[in-house]
């Protein structure tokens, strides 16, 4: 039985709907993420399994609870670490998780030992006397997954766990994560927007405008698309546009951060024809081989991007006429 079972998930507000009939499973100790941009409906879908939404139709079921019959099941079968920071600054780190020992009913012996082994596993044992507000970014997102597995949750929901993060605080926690779960052997169910981190699952639901497009190891996705992308800006994208179509036979897909992506068989090839064959100048390209992030571009004919509005890898490169 899949500890995770989603069955026509839908969620109305105020008129719009941002879960659309979403239906999945998650297997026991699998590491299931969803990938979409903001407001895709990825963060509705997880406050719905973490009994924090009630859906407006679906059922959803975790460890073999209902969502919605029975929330106390499903809260004492998970951890959830959010989007933003929910520790207490004011507190030392072993406050922040004796406290959560306490909302758990755990006896002083068990919370000590637990405490115990949670900060000998997050690396953060020399700090545990230390106020949080002290705690650099990376610091604070392990505690709060060492918070989150006080309990041993069957499951440990993350919803953008490194969101505001640079590149290498990012790295470093999901590194930590991995680790983790061989440790201690939980399901993982992440959302991100990130396609570094949806390379970490063993399968990846694509969500897009409250709706699954689709579901897939990373690799099974990735196999799917035939064919390179070439990423294209030139001097007059609208007349490229119509050369492509009308010279090549390419249909070419705008993009919103400005240019032209492609697909194409053999892209080597085709690059040095269009420097002969387009009228514009080409300011820029970049050929690149099946991605997450074309696999998205493909599937949505829209880019992907993070929280700033950045465009994703696969931005163009240099180029000449």
């Amino acid at each position: 039985m899949p500890i995770i079972e989603v069955k026509d998930l839908v969620k109305n507000y105020n008129g719009i709907e941002a879960v659309r009939g979403v239906s999945f499973c998650v297997e026991e100790g699998e590491t299931f993420g969803f990938l979409g941009p903001n407001g895709a409906g990825k963060t509705t879908t997880i406050s719905i399994l973490c009994t924090l939404l009630s859906p407006t139709s679906g059922r959803a079921f975790v460890n073999g609870c209902d969502c919605m019959k029975e929330p106390h099941g499903v809260r004492s079968s998970i951890g959830l670490v959010f989007q933003e920071v929910t520790l207490d600054n004011e507190l030392t780190a072993y406050e922040n998780l004796k406290f959560h020992c306490y909302l758990y009913g755990m006896t002083r012996h068990m919370a000590e030992e637990r405490i115990d082994e949670m900060f000998e596993v997050v690396g953060l044992g020399d700090r545990r006397n230390d106020f949080v507000r002290t705690f650099s970014g990376g610091m604070k997102r392990r505690l709060e997954v060492a918070r989150g597995l006080l309990h041993r949750p069957k499951v440990l929901f993350l919803d953008e766990p490194t969101l505001g993060l640079d590149p290498q605080t990012r790295s470093h926690v999901w590194q930590f994560i991995g680790e983790l779960k061989k440790k201690e052997g939980n399901t993982v169910f992440m959302t991100t927007h990130y396609m570094d981190e949806a390379e970490v699952c063993d399968r990846i639901a694509i969500i897009d405008n409250g709706r699954i497009i689709a579901c897939e190891s990373p690799e099974g996705l990735k196999s799917s698309l035939k064919g390179d992308t070439v990423y294209l800006r030139t001097s007059d994208d609208g007349l490229a546009e119509k050369e492509l179509l009308g010279k090549f036979g390419f249909r070419p897909m705008r993009l919103e951060s400005g240019g032209l992506a492609i697909v194409v068989e053999n892209g080597e090839k085709v690059i040095p024809r269009l420097f002969d064959g387009l009228t514009v100048t080409v300011r820029a390209v970049n050929l690149k081989r099946p991605s997450l992030d074309d696999v998205f571009l493909r599937m949505t004919g829209k880019e992907m991007r993070d929280s700033n509005g950045d465009r994703p890898a696969g931005s163009q490169a240099g180029g000449r006429k």
